[in-house]
């Protein structure tokens, strides 16, 4: 498997991104009005017609250079026709230790046959998938705005969960944004997934972003921080199982702490930890655009008017005064990506790192083998 240690380094030295989260497209089958993405249909065809084709892509992938962590976003991303290429042009080119396949779950065969494909050909990376559940039944279907959504994403997790045993690298996983309109659910759908045969892990985000409906913005910290303080008993109490690629265990202790630290950030509505926007994290959209962050929506540049290089885009002026103001603490998010990198290489957090890791119960999973 490619190691993730490789990247040792950037505890010391943050001098390239290491952490990619690219949004193939913006095209979706649902309108989830508490999603940061949603765009008008207008504007959804358009986007459409600019995306990055897979010749662009492979440019880019060319410039980044070795990688931690490729997260592709939408949208839907199995929407995307060529969406197992692209993970092909970034699992040779950039040799990524974990590939993160985020999804609404409600395209059962395409979904199962796209993953299978991408596990059968970068068999050296582990592949997440991480299916979107945000209440049981009819309350997903509900915020979801999607007709029978629930149980089309039980049917994708039951036909994903038949691949656990072909592939080795491959890990499932459920997440839940957390918002005011299931708060209140939250024992529930921890509940109900921890009772899934095939899934290994259960992270919740806060809702955020720019939203038409505000309303889902209004959640209670004090019950995230329940629900985040449940999923973290579960684990201790090894009643949830922890990922299951090798460093797993370490990846579930930096997920109790991450939780810790974005309740804080929410309280004091301050940032709390340094951040690395811009530096080890870098988003790149469907059109090319680049920014630090998904939560800072100036774009840094185009990769189309850069060479596709997305390192030259970073190297220029307007990239430096965005890092400088990330670095000054002029803005603050909860955004768990960037969290990912923030407790990972930052030293001053080990000591609670690693005493999360020694309160975690039931073991670690045994280790993967290519």
């Amino acid at each position: 498997m490619h190691s993730p240690f490789r990247h040792a380094g950037s505890i010391f030295r943050k001098g390239r991104p290491i952490h990619l989260t690219f949004f193939v497209t913006r095209k979706c089958n649902l309108t989830c009005p508490f999603c940061f993405y949603l765009r008008s249909k207008e504007e959804e065809a358009r986007g459409a017609s600019e995306e990055l084709s897979l010749d662009e892509i492979r440019r880019v992938s060319a410039s980044l250079g070795r990688m931690l962590w490729i997260a592709f976003s939408g949208g839907e991303p199995f929407l995307r026709d060529d969406l197992a290429e692209i993970g092909r042009v970034f699992y040779e080119q950039n040799k990524p230790a974990v590939m993160l396949f985020p999804t609404n779950g409600s395209l059962p065969e395409l979904i199962e046959e796209k993953t299978e494909r991408i596990l059968r050909e970068c068999p050296n990376s582990v592949v997440v998938v991480k299916l979107s559940l945000d209440g049981i039944g009819e309350a997903h279907d509900a915020l979801r705005l999607g007709r029978d959504s629930f149980s089309k994403t039980m049917e994708t997790c039951s036909r994903l969960g038949r691949l656990i045993a072909r592939y080795p690298n491959f890990d499932l996983g459920i997440n839940t944004v957390f918002s005011a309109a299931n708060e209140d659910r939250m024992d529930e759908i921890i509940e109900f997934a921890r009772g899934l045969e095939h899934v290994k892990t259960h992270t919740i985000s806060m809702v955020r972003g720019d939203l038409a409906d505000e309303s889902f913005l209004r959640a209670d910290v004090r019950k995230y921080e329940r629900a985040a303080s449940r999923l973290a008993e579960n684990m201790r109490q090894g009643r949830s199982p922890h990922y299951r690629f090798r460093g797993g265990r370490l990846k579930a202790a930096q997920d109790i702490l991450q939780r810790r630290l974005i309740h804080r950030t929410a309280v004091e509505k301050r940032r709390v930890v340094p951040c690395w926007a811009g530096r080890l994290n870098v988003v790149l959209s469907e059109t090319g655009e680049v920014f630090p962050c998904e939560i800072l929506t100036e774009s840094l540049g185009n990769v189309r008017d850069n060479g596709y290089d997305v390192r030259r885009v970073l190297r220029s002026e307007m990239a430096g005064n965005a890092v400088r103001a990330i670095r000054e603490g002029r803005c603050h998010c909860t955004h768990e990506c960037n969290f990912i990198m923030n407790i990972l290489f930052n030293a001053r957090l080990y000591p609670a790192l690693f005493g999360e890791y020694l309160r975690l119960g039931g073991g670690e999973r045994p280790a993967l083998r290519p």
